[in-house]
């Protein structure tokens, strides 16, 4: 019998060596959250994710899927015709062909986005991506999963996005981007829990406190509902 290691290589590589990826679905549709919100973009979705948050809108994602080389994905995200191009999940850096796929996705000259978590070292991300990093408030039920070594390896063009559950939440958000300066290092953005907190409440909440972040709501799921693959 192989290794466990072995058996996990050959699971995902094909027979000629190449990388692949565990991936739940590619698509087409309108970028609804971060600052590229309303851009056409290819979205790729990989499979699996090593957290459970409460509010999560892509369970869907955490198991199944179907393996594909980097070439595959490329020429799939091609046929879209898009500029922008997001890698999402479930959580894409869970699978070490992450990124490697990213930088493929770089080098083809398309504006690459990674949406990852906040709970796995974004480090070794390609520099050319814009990540936008989640930081998971107590309302998340996952708020000790946050990698806070993450936050100094923040540049310009990243971002960073709290998904905001109740007044707890918010308050504690302001609290963490406060303490470590968020607005100076990247864009910091706060979105309201769709099924929890009303978008107009959170909004008011901003205006009063004036602080230096950005309020936005999924457009996706104003548009089209919470339908997988929009």
């Amino acid at each position: 019998m192989k290794p466990a290691a072995d058996q996990a290589r050959s699971s995902a590589e094909n027979p000629d060596g190449e990388t692949r990826l565990k991936i739940t679905e590619i698509f087409r549709s309108l970028q609804g959250e971060s600052s590229s919100v309303g851009w056409p973009t290819s979205f790729v979705r990989l499979t699996g994710c090593p957290l459970r948050c409460q509010y999560c809108d892509t369970a869907y994602a955490f198991h199944g899927g179907q393996w594909m080389t980097i070439a595959a994905i490329v020429d799939t995200v091609r046929a879209h015709a898009t500029r922008h191009v997001c890698v999402t999940g479930g959580e894409p850096l869970a699978q070490k062909g992450c990124l490697p796929l990213l930088s493929a996705l770089c080098d083809a000259d398309w504006r690459v986005s990674l949406e990852t978590s906040g709970a796995l070292d974004i480090g070794s991300v390609d520099a050319r991506v814009v990540r936008v990093v989640d930081i998971k408030t107590p309302g998340s039920g996952e708020v000790q999963r946050n990698r806070w070594d993450n936050l100094p390896l923040l540049r310009d063009h990243d971002e960073v996005k709290f998904v905001i559950c109740n007044r707890e939440d918010y308050d504690w958000a302001c609290g963490v981007v406060r303490e470590h300066a968020l607005d100076r290092r990247a864009t910091v953005l706060f979105s309201p829990s769709q099924s929890e907190l009303p978008a107009a409440e959170l909004a008011d909440w901003l205006l009063a406190d004036r602080l230096p972040v950005r309020f936005q709501m999924q457009l996706h799921k104003v548009l089209w509902g919470n339908v997988p693959g929009r």
